[in-house]
């Protein structure tokens, strides 16, 4: 019985796993408003209304998406400054850190730029509060190597540092997506396309950079 009740957890975690994932990328692809609980079921298997065995609507699947996330960050970003001594290290760490999550988790950022306002307010206090904390981790390690900078002016570069990293994934995607006009040119662009260890490479020595100027 207990192995029984074991499974049948394990399963109803992977399923509702599966339906945030997949949540993520039709959001991203093309909008909450867009997307419809239907769809989301049919995505992993299910009908439109045993999505609400996981969740009480659609909203909350927003919700847990967008908080999730900004938990996992808050939380990773602490844990990053707790495994190093020094600032240079945390700092570091800290910039390999969210270039993981921006190269792994594109969707959920679009996602968080274009619907945020479709949450609820609970759920929207709860993202903005947990981010703000997030930035205060950085804060804290760039004072430490910025002594002299004001921590107004810290959270700017932290902001931007954001911005150019979160936004790249993005836009290598939607480069290498776009349609090509024969099979020659798709060969070309794939060329072009720099693999994913030089993005990660380029984003961690322009984040480190502008951080630091």
């Amino acid at each position: 019985m207990t192995t029984r009740l074991t499974h049948r957890g394990r399963a109803k975690a992977d399923r509702h796993a599966a339906l945030l994932h997949e949540a993520a990328r039709l959001f991203a692809e093309r909008g909450f408003a867009s997307v419809s609980l239907e769809e989301l079921g049919a995505a992993v298997g299910v009908t439109g209304p045993a999505v609400y065995r996981h969740f009480a609507n659609k909203q909350a699947m927003l919700g847990a998406i967008l908080v999730g996330v900004s938990e996992r960050l808050l939380s990773g970003g602490r844990a990053v400054v707790a495994e190093h001594v020094d600032a240079e290290g945390r700092l570091d760490g800290l910039v390999r850190f969210h270039v993981d999550f921006a190269l792994a988790d594109a969707d959920v950022i679009r996602v968080q730029d274009r619907d945020l306002e479709s949450m609820s307010d609970d759920d929207r206090h709860a993202v903005r509060r947990l981010q703000r904390e997030y930035v205060e981790v950085w804060v804290g390690v760039l004072q430490d190597l910025r002594p002299d900078s004001a921590p107004a002016d810290l959270r700017v570069r932290a902001h931007a540092c954001f911005g150019l990293i979160n936004s790249t994934p993005h836009s290598l995607r939607v480069l290498r997506d776009a349609p090509s006009a024969s099979s020659g040119a798709s060969r070309s662009k794939e060329r072009d396309a720099p693999s994913g260890s030089a993005v990660r490479a380029i984003l961690e020595s322009m984040a480190r950079s502008a951080l630091l100027s």
